[in-house]
């Protein structure tokens, strides 16, 4: 973990690290916030997040203003890059596909398999990083935005004990009966609708074995409200299957990081609870 940002922040430390990833046989950089706790000597839980499309780890460093709430609950933030980069790496023509839209899958389908595994990254490659190399636990929670969203929805309803909590602001929760997750899944797993399953939460919460209470956060100005992100699909099924979800509405906000920024200190507070009792 080659360190190559680092700043001082709400008492504690924004750090940049750049490592390479076996899984996706690349190089990747991933954003580090460590609270001032961190110095006492103590391991901390971690937060992990995840960002949407067209972004890498600076979207949610610079913008979301997640570092004051983390220092006053001793959470280290994790903030990955959205797929894997370099010349290496296969892309494609718009901001939706390839490059800063890995959709936290693994890819099974040519060009994408060899480094399309995001789902392995966060899961196994990055925790194991994390845990061993800086003051964490591994108690662990996840949280995410848009294409992130469906990413710590789907991370944790697939990975039951491994979470303490999760959340979501305006996260695409049925990928498969989105524009943006038909695109995206068909490409990465073809064409066979069944094997997208594994990847769309409002499938996954139907049977999910944890009934691990999801927050979710979605601004009612959002542009992508009605076609995209459709957060009422899993409300039905979670309450179909007896599984807690709540869906806050938020008048006036859309799918910026104006938004995010307005919420994320009730979110990490959400998460610092779980961290707690567990």
């Amino acid at each position: 973990m080659e360190r190559i940002e680092h700043r001082a922040c709400f008492g504690g430390w924004q750090d940049v690290y750049r490592h390479r990833s076996e899984v996706l046989g690349c190089d990747m950089t991933v954003g580090v916030y460590f609270p001032p706790q961190a110095a006492q000597g103590k391991r901390l839980p971690v937060l992990y997040w995840l960002s949407g499309l067209t972004c890498n780890e600076q979207n949610f460093i610079t913008k979301a203003g997640a570092q004051r709430y983390a220092a006053e609950h001793g959470i280290i933030l994790v903030a990955p890059d959205t797929s894997p980069r370099g010349d290496t790496v296969p892309d494609a023509e718009g901001y939706d596909l390839g490059k800063g839209a890995g959709f936290y899958v693994n890819a099974t389908s040519l060009p994408w398999a060899r480094h399309y595994r995001m789902y392995d990254y966060i899961v196994d490659e990055l925790p194991s990083l994390v845990e061993t190399n800086f003051p964490a636990s591994d108690a662990r929670a996840i949280f995410g935005h848009s294409m992130g969203g469906h990413g710590a929805l789907v991370i944790a309803l697939r990975n039951p004990g491994r979470y303490h909590s999760v959340s979501a602001f305006s996260p695409i929760v049925a990928p498969s009966q989105a524009p943006w997750g038909e695109k995206a899944l068909g490409a990465y797993l073809g064409p066979d609708r069944t094997a997208w399953a594994q990847y769309d939460a409002t499938e996954l919460v139907a049977t999910a074995s944890e009934k691990l209470p999801i927050l979710i956060d979605q601004g009612q100005a959002d542009e992508f409200l009605d076609d995209q992100l459709k957060p009422w699909l899993l409300k039905d099924a979670a309450d179909a299957a007896g599984h807690p979800v709540l869906v806050r509405m938020q008048p006036g906000y859309d799918h910026s990081y104006y938004f995010i920024a307005s919420f994320i200190g009730e979110h990490i507070a959400h998460h610092a609870r779980a961290l707690r009792a567990g």
